[in-house]
């Protein structure tokens, strides 16, 4: 069974800044910051934030589902402010997917605003597992994201 969940958040930020966050390492940096209760810890395993890098995502204690995963990046388009994850160890594979994505794509809307567009791709091998995928964690990062940028731009 193949599925897809999306999800779009305007923000008051210009597209640039929201890159600078989402197009390279500092996501999982300020993640780990912001939003301690959602994700733990984010460990650079191999690479420099380009295409190939791996992170561990380790979640806090008493997390439903699974304690920690490993993602790489397999897409990293600074021109189109794109970039895509795939999970390639623990969380969602272990659980019956053969596919879990995440594609993070940062639209311009104007010299002063954007999108933050998350899609979330997966197979998995029974409906009932399918259930189990929601956007709600990378909602929560991208509205923190836009509140942190907000509050600090130049």
């Amino acid at each position: 069974m193949e599925g897809q969940l999306e999800h779009e958040l305007e923000v008051s930020v210009p597209a640039s800044e929201v890159w600078d966050v989402y197009g390279g390492l500092k996501l999982g940096k300020l993640v780990c910051e912001l939003l301690p209760n959602v994700i733990e810890k984010v460990e650079l395993v191999e690479g420099d934030g380009g295409v190939g890098t791996i992170l561990k995502v380790v979640f806090p204690q008493g997390t439903p589902g699974f304690t920690f995963y490993k993602e790489m990046f397999t897409k990293v388009d600074n021109e189109k402010r794109l970039k895509e994850a795939e999970v390639v160890e623990g969380g969602y594979l272990e659980l019956g997917f053969s596919l879990y994505r995440v594609r993070f794509e940062i639209i311009e809307k104007d010299a002063k605003s954007s999108i933050i567009k998350t899609t979330i791709e997966y197979e998995v091998d029974t409906a009932a597992n399918a259930s189990i995928v929601s956007s709600k964690a990378l909602e929560l990062i991208a509205e923190t994201i836009a509140k942190y940028l907000t509050e600090n731009q130049v």
